[in-house]
């Protein structure tokens, strides 16, 4: 089920169409294909607070009315969300159908300019043709460098740094060299030593160990001294002691205020979406995206024919 929000660019099917085609259909807001409209988040408990009502509500604690700003706010950030969602699942699946249908259309079109670009160099003798030409022949097949060759090492897991980092929530960051340093396998042993899992005294505790020495492996993996040292610092400080429980007005405009965050981070990646050049394709035909691929693919034929025809000119 596709979920829209004014200004989503959005694909449709069939039946979403006629549905649209109804006289009494809900009509997109001007600005069709902009970034979603973030909702007002942050003004929620102060309109809430200031909403005017009689008897019952009048009567309400200023605790009811903050707690239905967070719900009513809730709501207007899941349907954002929905709507970012939405748009960055279709941006995606455009961009693969891109690739897929497109691509090697591309990569004739550069094989043509490249051979083009060649027969003219062959055909002048000219420098800067010449320089063209190789130009055109590196878009072609750039050679890559010995880094590239090797940049999908994997780790005693078997997971290239990208997948580890999809699982852990790191960053990509490959070791220096094979064999940690000295100071390195020191400070490893000594908090592996103080931090074993089998020193838990419960499963409260154990569990924490656990995702301590994890953090402890990876760093030791990587060879990473200074991140090793701050693990120490960490270690001794001993565990994060839980806050103060919060009262029920605090926990209430903590929500809000992480509410409001949320939206932010929202908006700023619905506008990269929106501004990316896969966005901004699909704001040429937000209702029938498929044919939009259809049109590009038949003028990228045309490029293709009529540099093939160029090119059979120049080598006659």
């Amino acid at each position: 089920m596709t979920h829209e929000a004014a200004g989503v660019p959005t694909t449709r099917n069939d039946e979403d169409r006629q549905d649209n085609d109804r006289p009494d259909a809900p009509r997109p807001a001007p600005g069709a294909g902009d970034a979603p409209e973030a909702p007002d988040v942050s003004g929620a408990a102060e309109a809430a607070a200031g909403e005017p009502g009689g008897g019952e509500d009048a009567a309400q604690r200023p605790e009811a009315r903050l707690a239905r700003a967070v719900q009513v706010a809730e709501q207007a950030l899941i349907e954002f969300e929905i709507a970012v969602e939405t748009f960055r699942v279709e941006v995606e699946n455009f961009s693969r159908l891109h690739h897929q249908k497109l691509g090697p259309m591309y990569t004739r079109l550069d094989e043509l300019d490249a051979l083009i670009a060649e027969a003219r160099a062959a055909r002048t003798g000219d420098p800067e043709d010449e320089r063209k030409a190789r130009e055109a022949r590196a878009v072609v097949m750039p050679m890559p460098g010995v880094d590239e060759l090797f940049h999908d090492w994997m780790d005693t897991d078997g997971l290239s740094p990208e997948a580890a980092a999809m699982l852990t929530e790191q960053p990509v960051r490959p070791p220096k060299r094979v064999r940690p340093s000295e100071e390195a396998r020191r400070l490893y042993r000594d908090l592996a030593r103080k931090a074993h899992p089998d020193l838990a005294q419960d499963e409260v505790e154990r569990q924490r160990r656990d995702e301590f020495i994890a953090r402890v492996n990876a760093a030791y993996g990587r060879g990473d001294v200074e991140l090793l040292k701050e693990l120490v610092a960490e270690w001794e400080a001993g565990p994060v002691q839980p806050p103060a429980p919060l009262s029920e007005s605090e926990e209430l405009y903590a929500r809000l205020e992480w509410l409001s965050r949320r939206k932010e981070l929202l908006t700023v990646l619905a506008k990269e979406l929106e501004d990316g050049a896969i966005g901004s394709m699909l704001r040429m035909a937000p209702d029938d995206p498929d044919q939009l691929l259809e049109d590009i693919a038949e003028q990228l034929l045309g490029e293709v024919s009529r540099r093939e025809a160029e090119l059979a000119e120049m080598v006659q």
